[in-house]
């Protein structure tokens, strides 16, 4: 089967977990799938899709997998011990066909955040795997490994770049399970102190590797329907994540509502109090330009705090970003698809995202426009003007 174990997933669903258990636990979210990728037919492969999703809904964690997660420093034993009696439940997602969404399918996950939170990343996996091997069966690995040999030549022969890292950020998004697990190996035999880790955390426990991740979208989504006032509700997640916490996993996600209100939000205190920033939509140059100027103008060394890229990454996007912010500022770098689903054949762009917690719609509303993603109009545009988000932006 695709998925064998509940390790195989993002750290930050296990982060955010957490916090869900010790924070929300009452909350009831919905989720849905979208295919943003023109012209694909996912339909035919709903029958297989089910299957795997069946088997994924009987696994448990086994005692050396919560040994490991108990390890982890920011885990804590009550969580760990709920994780010992957990498992996903089938009465929770819907798959069918349904010709007028995008793709020919509807994902549909419905049910209390605590119990629900994990399906994002392996359901992504196991449509994407399904997909490429019904669609490309017997597809040889020589022209993967050849792009794969070409980014490695680029990261160990970019001159002064003995301090750059990158992670992998692929597992929603990957080619098939055995396809990103030998290219994290090769990753971590030719690239060593140069790869930072990765965000699949079963990868990291076999691989020893650090494994990498935060806090995602529907965290400060959630925060739309579970904080005191709209307006606040980035604050307020912020707010909840350090209480949870406590300095530790100080990297924050900038793109929910946009640069301008989190730049708003993300007043002295929270400059302060973590350690850096996510990239995930928009000009990735401006946005590390506008993180300096805020951290500085916060009484912050910029040299001081992280900036974290992640957003359709390349390698040679990763050189360029490297070569604009190196000694200004930390850096990092997690790519995903481009490592884990470039054999050939075009990637999937699949997203699962949150669309309603609590009975009330949520959203997203990134810098990059076709990443948004709200199925109740009135609300977004409600949205977009509690942040005054239509308004002229003014540099800060």
């Amino acid at each position: 089967m695709i998925i064998e174990s509940l390790l195989d997933t993002d750290l930050y669903k296990f982060t955010m977990q957490q916090c869900v258990l010790h924070q929300f636990p009452s909350a009831e979210v919905q989720y849905r799938f979208k295919c943003r990728t023109p012209g694909i037919d996912l339909a035919p492969f709903v029958e297989e899709i089910n299957a795997e999703i069946d088997y994924l809904c009987g696994l448990y964690f086994t005692e050396d997998e919560l040994a490991y997660l108990g390890g982890l420093r920011f885990m804590k034993p009550d969580f760990i011990e709920f994780l010992s009696l957990f498992h996903l439940k089938r009465k929770y997602i819907e798959v069918k066909a349904d010709p007028a969404r995008p793709g020919g399918i509807d994902i549909h996950v419905r049910g209390p955040w605590l119990h629900t939170i994990l399906f994002e990343i392996p359901v992504l996996a196991i449509v994407n795997e399904v997909y490429f091997r019904r669609t490309f069966p017997g597809l040889p690995e020589a022209e993967g490994w050849r792009r794969l040999n070409e980014k490695i030549h680029l990261l160990l022969n970019e001159p002064d770049a003995e301090g750059l890292r990158i992670s992998d950020y692929g597992t929603r998004r990957r080619f098939s399970r055995a396809w990103q697990r030998k290219v994290v190996e090769a990753l971590k035999d030719r690239l060593g102190s140069r790869l930072s880790g990765t965000s699949n955390v079963l990868f990291a426990k076999e691989l020893g590797l650090t494994p990498l991740g935060t806090m995602a979208h529907e965290y400060l989504q959630a925060c739309q329907a579970l904080g005191p006032r709209l307006r606040d509700s980035q604050v307020f997640g912020f707010e909840q994540w350090a209480k949870e916490y406590r300095g530790d996993l100080g990297i924050a996600l900038s793109d929910v509502y946009g640069m301008k209100p989190f730049l708003e939000d993300f007043d002295m205190y929270f400059c302060k109090l973590f350690d850096g920033a996510r990239h995930d939509s928009g000009d990735p140059f401006v946005w590390g330009e506008r993180m300096i100027e805020h951290w500085a103008a916060n009484k912050c060394d910029p040299r001081t705090k992280c900036l974290i890229f992640s957003d359709g990454l390349t390698v040679p996007r990763i050189l360029e970003l490297w070569r604009r912010f190196n000694g200004r500022v930390g850096l990092g770098f997690g790519i995903g698809t481009n490592l884990m689903n470039d054999r050939g054949p075009q990637a999937l762009n699949v997203v699962i995202k949150m669309i309603e917690c609590n009975g009330q719609p949520v959203a997203k509303i990134s810098d990059s426009p076709e990443k948004g993603m709200c199925e109740d109009e009135s609300y977004l545009k409600y949205l977009r003007q509690v942040f005054r988000l239509d308004e002229p932006q003014q540099k800060r």
